[in-house]
């Protein structure tokens, strides 16, 4: 077998040969000539391989492997990270990157990336300033906290928080909200991490206040945790300590009370459809010491981890050393001030913020956009970990092709540029017309065209 395919191998073209094509030096001078070497060794490896695998008859000439070494440049030249269509109707998609910017924010964020800025610099006094600074102001006015501070995300505000103010002693905690965040992420990881001593009251489905007073050592305890489970609700035989019983029992002890809220709105979704979900204004209100929540959640924001609540409990964070590991860089606290800004008018926030738009979206408007083919009507999901129980009514396109499966369709789809991602119910990929945008109906009728078309 070697011997029948040595002359084929002999014939394959020198690296330099194929360079010296005229199609490949024009790829060369609009990429770069190092993306189109390693492009053409790729693809004369392959060969090579295929040859040996028995797979030619003959050798193909550089002229024939030029389709191949272009795409193989086209490849190499994508980014790992770039945009997809999203039509799973999962607003809030954590694989997706959760929420999406604004116009105002993704502008503040390239001009923070491509300008100096006044991250850490006071223009009136001339000298080093704070970047908290820039967020702070918004979100103690929007929310009448005492105090704001930012850091990575959600998990990062509780990990800081827990590090200054509770390490070495115990945080009260109901057995109902021993979350898991995601990733297998759980919230006794983070009192772990923190050398906070978890105490764990109640049992899952119902927790009683005199369960809290109950495992209250003076010397010991150093908090009482309330964990909103905003991606999970235990419904039917169930009870738990309301966020103001909780407040009045730390102050009788003098403890400070924290609630993680996760998943973060700053006001009201009632006309959303979505009932229910606490806010942080609230949470302040009811007399809770720090409050922590997401900033790419409901918020609509960058990832971020918000952290509100009392100066005193505020000041040993900020003093803390996992602040400057943990600290927001400077495109995501200007995508944040943007963010927050639009929130001062409620109807700014809802006419710009994609999150916001998306889950205030009509219905009527919805099943305009689902117009690609046959529509059914469905349910979306707002996701992210946040208000699992409630699905908000959608439209859908429905996509049943004849020529190939539907998880064929599925695949070219997602591998398509851009990406299309859907989701198959009843042998039909269906594209959720609440999280599409108009503008990208003729990418998707594009993207259709030539995967259906491969099969034709």
């Amino acid at each position: 077998m070697l011997r029948e395919q040595s002359p084929l191998l002999r014939a394959i073209p020198k690296v330099d040969q194929v360079l010296a094509l005229p199609e490949l030096t024009r790829l060369a001078e609009e990429t770069s000539l190092f993306a189109v070497t390693a492009a053409v060794r790729q693809v004369l490896d392959s060969l090579r391989e295929e040859i040996l695998a028995g797979q030619y008859g003959h050798t193909p000439t550089s002229t024939e492997l030029l389709p191949l070494i272009e795409e193989a440049v086209k490849q190499r030249q994508q980014m790992g990270l770039r945009p997809v269509i999203n039509g799973t109707g999962v607003i809030l998609h954590t694989n997706l990157g959760r929420s999406r910017l604004s116009k105002e924010a993704a502008k503040a964020a390239m001009e923070a990336a491509c300008s100096y800025s006044t991250l850490e610099y006071d223009l009136e006094q001339g000298k080093r300033g704070k970047r908290e600074v820039h967020v702070e102001h918004l979100l103690t006015r929007l929310t009448g906290a005492e105090d704001a501070l930012v850091v990575n995300n959600n998990a990062a505000a509780l990990l800081l928080l827990l590090s200054s103010i509770t390490a070495g002693r115990q945080v009260i905690i109901s057995r109902g909200e021993l979350v898991e965040i995601g990733g297998s992420f759980r919230i006794p990881d983070i009192l772990k991490q923190s050398g906070s001593i978890l105490a764990e009251v109640g049992t899952t489905n119902k927790t009683r206040l005199q369960d809290y007073e109950d495992a209250i050592h003076p010397q010991e305890t150093g908090a009482l945790l309330k964990v909103h489970t905003s991606n999970y609700q235990i419904v039917g035989f169930t009870q738990q300590v309301a966020l103001e019983e909780l407040v009045a029992l730390g102050q009788k002890h003098h403890l400070p009370v924290i609630q993680d809220l996760g998943s973060g709105a700053l006001f009201s979704l009632a006309s959303c459809g979505i009932e229910g979900e606490p806010t942080a204004a609230q949470s302040i209100q009811a007399g809770a010491d720090v409050v922590t929540f997401s900033g790419d959640k409901l918020l609509g924001g960058p990832q971020a981890g918000i952290i509100l609540g009392k100066k005193a409990c505020l000041a040993p964070m900020k003093q803390h050393p996992l602040m400057r590991a943990l600290r927001l860089d400077k495109m995501s606290l200007a995508a944040l001030e943007a963010t927050l800004r639009l929130y001062r008018d409620p109807r700014e926030a809802f006419a710009r913020i994609p999150t916001l738009q998306m889950l205030g979206c009509g219905l009527s408007t919805v099943r305009a956009r689902a117009c690609l083919a046959q529509t059914v009507e469905k349910h979306s999901q707002v996701g992210g970990g946040a208000v699992p129980n409630q699905m908000l009514p959608t439209a859908a396109t429905a996509l049943q092709p004849q020529s190939i499966s539907v998880t064929e369709l599925e695949h070219r789809l997602r591998l398509g540029n851009p990406p299309v991602l859907g989701r198959i119910s009843k042998d039909r990929l269906l594209l959720d017309a609440r999280t599409l945008e108009d503008r990208e109906l003729p990418m998707i009728l594009d993207c259709l065209s030539r995967c259906l078309g491969e099969c034709s």
